[in-house]
């Protein structure tokens, strides 16, 4: 459709924080650093991991939990090295059929919530169903890239 797109996600393994009773801007910044400190070195094998894109959160309704997420590098799927801060975790993600819209700029979380609700209507009015209780919003871009910035909000597929 020319407003998402519905891809189709591989099983994969994500390195993840979850970060309680912030708001949704401080708990990225907090997740964020516990997850760069964990590609770093702050793991079992003192190992540095190349960032990866995107860094996502799950944003569920009526919850002030968020959990960030990164990708797990290609080459450390099969044995991520396991992290030694407590608040950091290794979780598989199943595969899974997404809805993703894309947009640019600068993402607030209260851009994230108006792309977020946008795409719920749409698949709404289109008779898509999802799960329309939590969405993931996903940053492509450092902060420090001004221009040509890509973000998305993804609905999972019922």
């Amino acid at each position: 459709a020319k407003d998402y797109e519905l891809r189709q996600y591989e099983t994969a393994k994500w390195v993840s924080t979850v970060i309680r009773g912030e708001t949704q801007k401080e708990a990225m910044r907090q997740g964020f650093w516990k997850l760069f400190h964990y590609i770093q070195g702050k793991n079992e094998k003192e190992m540095k991991i190349d960032m990866t894109v995107p860094v996502t959160c799950l944003i569920k309704s009526g919850c002030t939990d968020f959990k960030v997420s990164f990708f797990v590098p290609f080459e450390h799927q099969d044995s991520p090295p396991q992290p030694t801060d407590l608040d950091v975790f290794i979780e598989e993600w199943k595969a899974a059929a997404i809805f993703v819209r894309s947009f640019g700029g600068f993402a607030s979380p209260e851009k994230y919530a108006e792309e977020a609700e946008v795409l719920a209507r749409t698949l709404r009015n289109r008779g898509q169903p999802f799960h329309e209780d939590f969405f993931y919003t996903a940053g492509y871009d450092s902060p420090f890239k001004l221009f040509n910035r890509h973000n998305e909000v993804w609905y999972f597929k019922k």
